[in-house]
């Protein structure tokens, strides 16, 4: 089997414990032992899980796109996503073209029987949690508009800091434009204003 390396580590402290150089020779080993041949190694460093636009992340799922993975190993599944429904998200999408989750840590393989299993209650738990999710969106609507509050998308009046705020606090462009009222084309829009490089002068 063809496998990818993903490690990732967000902060210092994490890169002196179990950085990406640990977590990705672990990964080697892990392949080793299984047989498998590693045919890439993508690491984010610095970067949040709860970032879905990571770029080694990125660059990996291109490749399982091209049809050149067979299998991704990780340290822990939490390396990939900190978002359950982000996580359940790229297993659904390895799965539809048929390539396995393989997690040093938890132990588990999506392409077992057990790993199957853990799939099906992690999408069931995702489901969950989206529908907790809108029921809590609903209820502040819902208050709002019983203490006189007109609400609904704002029309150009989300600026680009706002829309990085939510980001920050939300961890991703659909959990920011649901929280802020606003099209997720609208957040991502002012997101790339903010992250534009001025003109030069």
């Amino acid at each position: 089997m063809r496998a990818a390396i993903y490690t990732r580590v967000s902060t210092r402290a994490q890169a002196d414990k179990h950085g990406t150089a640990y977590q990705r020779e672990a990964l080697e080993r892990m392949a080793e032992a299984r047989g498998w041949t590693v045919v890439g190694v993508f690491a984010d460093e610095g970067w949040s899980g709860r970032r879905e636009d990571r770029p080694a992340l990125a660059a990996m799922m291109k490749a399982v796109r091209r049809g050149e993975v067979d299998v991704v190993a990780t340290w822990r599944w939490d390396r990939l996503a900190r978002s359950l429904s982000h996580l359940v998200g790229l297993l659904q999408e390895l799965r539809s073209r048929n390539v396995a989750l393989a997690s040093h840590q938890e132990g588990l393989d999506t392409s077992t029987p057990l790993g199957t299993a853990m799939f099906q209650i992690a999408g069931a738990m995702a489901e969950l949690e989206a529908n907790l999710a809108r029921e809590r969106v609903q209820a502040g609507l819902d208050a709002a508009r019983a203490r006189g509050i007109k609400v609904g998308r704002p029309r150009g009046a989300l600026t680009a800091e706002q829309a990085s705020a939510a980001l920050a606090q939300h961890g991703s462009v659909r959990k920011a434009a649901a929280a802020l009222g606003a099209s997720q084309s609208m957040v991502a829009r002012r997101l790339r204003e903010l992250s534009a490089p001025e003109d030069a002068a």
